[in-house]
């Protein structure tokens, strides 16, 4: 009945750690998804920093896009007016050049008549001329005759003299008022292409103010869709809030079954140890015999070692780990590791072939430092690969649990317990294992362990 009893304590130790194993995974994993979850929501309040500048730009644009819009629209009505003044004084310009052609065939006009009484003044010059010399000829009789004549003389010099300067004058307004019309003439030619830019330069306004009056209404799109967003945002956050709220509920639940699992674990454990001790022949039996005697062997190899001086007891006991550069996961040497290589690993090895469900044997000293395993997982580390590593290079690594701190600072015999292997990466397997202490001199040095799975 008490073997019975161990069996099925075992059983319930067995599975309290697997799922122990699983829960602690778990736990991990909800651990690592509550760190990732932080830093989604620091990004999330980031986004919400930035989704708020973004509406109240986008507000800032609505804003702007209608006083855009009047702007636009006063300015189109002023622009209108200014290119309808600019069209009239064109027109006004083109039109002076009618006027100042009229103006030159006046000019024009007054030069013939001034021509004209050019040629009268020399007529009447050479008719005083002909005065005189009659009057000469007369004698006292034709005195008068000659007076009059004379004047008349006089008269005609200063009507050819006026007449020159008005022709000189005529001449001098005659060229300004040509430059004038060449000068007009180009300003015509200006104003009409001027015209041709007024009229693009309104289709353009017309096309802005259209332009303006979309992008008005695009802006007050994405005013409605940025409210929308931060709404959503807003939502997201609080979301995500209480989710964190959960998971971290979800930890301390996980982490609570867990530690009551693990005492479940521990009862079971000590159920199934103490029927072991007892006269009963269990599944254990076999394998505890088998842990005896491979302790039994390896303790006499050390005490050979320590007589014959292969081996010191400081080198045995020596516990200044020296880590090997570039291991990964970490391994150490120490005084005792070359010994443990070359005499105690062929007997691991030897011991582990006897049984197929022997996972392996090792050594573990106090501070669950294993100097050597056997050949299957004291192979050389491969760089970076350290799931490989974890599971096939476990020699010079330093492991513990609480079911192999139980057994090295436990009194008895042996101990029977099972706890979970670690296999790196959150890989674990669940065994059984016998724990044989081994003490050198009168000194605890640490555990003879087979592992099995049954």
């Amino acid at each position: 009945m008490l073997a019975d009893l161990g069996e099925r304590s075992g059983d319930i130790a067995l599975q309290c750690s697997e799922t122990a194993g699983f829960l602690g995974e778990l736990n991990r994993r909800i651990q690592t998804d509550a760190a990732h979850l932080g830093s989604l929501q620091t990004h999330m309040e980031q986004l919400a920093a930035s989704q708020g500048e973004s509406v109240a730009a986008a507000r800032e644009l609505s804003q702007t896009a209608h006083r855009a819009e009047h702007i636009v629209a006063d300015g189109h009505d002023v622009i209108g007016l200014s290119l309808g003044e600019v069209a009239g004084l064109v027109e006004h310009v083109t039109g002076l050049e009618g006027h100042l052609r009229q103006f030159l065939s006046v000019i024009e006009a007054v030069g013939d008549v001034s021509g004209q009484l050019s040629a009268i003044a020399r007529q009447t010059r050479l008719l005083g001329v002909n005065a005189a010399i009659e009057a000469a000829r007369g004698g006292e009789a034709t005195q008068g005759f000659a007076v009059v004549a004379e004047e008349i003389r006089r008269l005609a010099g200063q009507a050819g003299e006026s007449s020159a300067s008005v022709a000189d004058k005529l001449g001098q307004l005659d060229r300004d008022a040509r430059r004038l019309i060449g000068g007009v003439e180009a300003n015509i030619a200006r104003g009409r292409g001027v015209s041709t830019h007024i009229d693009q330069l309104r289709l353009h306004m017309a096309e802005i103010a259209s332009l303006v009056t979309q992008f008005g209404a695009r802006s007050g799109t994405i005013v409605a869709c940025t409210d929308a967003a931060d709404g959503d945002v807003a939502a997201l956050r609080e979301g995500l809030a209480d989710f964190s709220r959960s998971a971290q509920e979800s930890t301390a639940r996980v982490d609570t079954a867990r530690t009551q699992l693990e005492g479940l674990e521990e009862m079971a454990n000590a159920m199934l140890n103490t029927a072991a001790h007892g006269p009963q022949i269990t599944r254990n039996s076999r394998y505890i015999a088998l842990a005896e005697d491979g302790a039994e062997e390896v303790r006499g190899a050390i005490e050979t070692g320590l007589r014959d001086g292969t081996l010191s007891i400081d080198a045995l006991f020596d516990t200044g780990y020296r880590r090997i550069d570039g291991a990964d996961p970490a391994q150490y040497l120490n005084g005792f590791t070359d010994f443990a290589d070359a005499v105690l690993r062929p007997v691991l090895d030897r011991h582990t072939a006897q049984d197929s469900a022997i996972v392996g044997c090792c050594l573990i000293d106090m501070n669950g430092y294993l100097p050597t395993h056997i050949s299957a997982r004291s192979q050389p580390q491969r760089p970076g690969e350290r799931s490989w590593n974890m599971e096939y290079a476990r020699n010079r690594q330093i492991f513990m649990d609480a079911q192999t701190r139980r057994a090295l600072d436990g009194a008895g015999d042996f101990f029977l317990f099972t706890y979970r292997q670690d296999l790196g990466d959150s890989r674990y397997r669940a065994l059984r294992s016998v724990f044989v202490p081994l003490v050198f001199a009168g000194r605890r040095w640490g555990l003879y362990e087979v592992g099995y799975l049954i």
